[in-house]
C-alpha cells in the first residue's frame, strides 16, 4: 500500500500555487469593499510597507535566480539559497507580498485587506511547513539553516 504525503497538494505544490492564486483573485475584488476611516499617519505607514514589502518579494526572487520555481516543491537542478534576503528569513518572497498586503490595505482603508494579511500569513505558514519537508529531504543542512533564521517575519517569526 502506497502511502500519500499529507497536505503535498499535488507532486510539485500545484494546489498551494492554485490555493494561493484563489486567495489573491478574492483579495484584488475585496479592495473597493468596506473602506474604513484611518488616520493619516496609519495609511502613510502603509507605505513602508509596501516598500519593504518591495524589496523582499523582488530581492527573494533575485536571489534565487534559477532556482525560482512557482511550486513549492525545489527543482531537481536547483541549490539551497542562503545569501541575501535569505539570511534574514527562510521565504522572503511570502514576506515580501504579507507585507505588501499590509501595506497596501493600509493606503487604502480596507478592512478586509487586513483581515486578509491574516489569512495570507495563515495559507503561507502552511504551504511553507509543506515546501520544508521537500527542502528538508533534498538538503540535509537545511534544518541547521532553519534553527538559525526565521521563517516569515525576520528576527520574529
Amino acid at each position: 500500500m502506497v502511502k500519500k504525503k499529507k497536505y503535498s497538494m499535488g507532486s510539485r505544490g500545484e494546489g498551494w500555487v492554485l490555493l494561493q492564486f484563489v486567495l489573491f483573485g478574492i483579495l484584488l475584488a475585496t479592495t473597493q469593499v468596506d473602506r474604513v476611516d484611518l488616520p493619516g499617519w496609519i495609511q502613510y505607514t502603509g507605505y513602508i510597507f509596501l516598500v519593504i514589502g518591495g524589496i523582499f518579494g523582488t530581492g527573494g526572487v533575485l536571489n534565487l535566480g534559477r532556482n525560482l520555481t512557482p511550486f513549492p516543491r525545489p527543482k531537481e537542478s536547483s541549490s539551497l539559497i542562503t545569501h541575501g534576503l535569505y539570511q534574514f528569513v527562510r521565504h522572503p518572497i511570502y514576506t515580501g507580498v504579507l507585507f505588501g498586503t499590509l501595506g497596501w490595505s493600509l493606503i487604502i482603508s480596507n478592512s478586509i485587506g487586513l483581515v486578509f494579511v491574516v489569512i495570507l500569513f495563515l495559507f503561507f505558514d502552511a504551504k511553507s511547513r509543506r515546501e520544508e519537508r521537500w527542502l528538508v529531504e533534498k538538503y540535509p543542512e537545511y534544518d541547521t539553516y532553519r534553527e538559525n533564521v526565521k521563517k516569515l517575519i525576520p528576527w520574529v517569526y
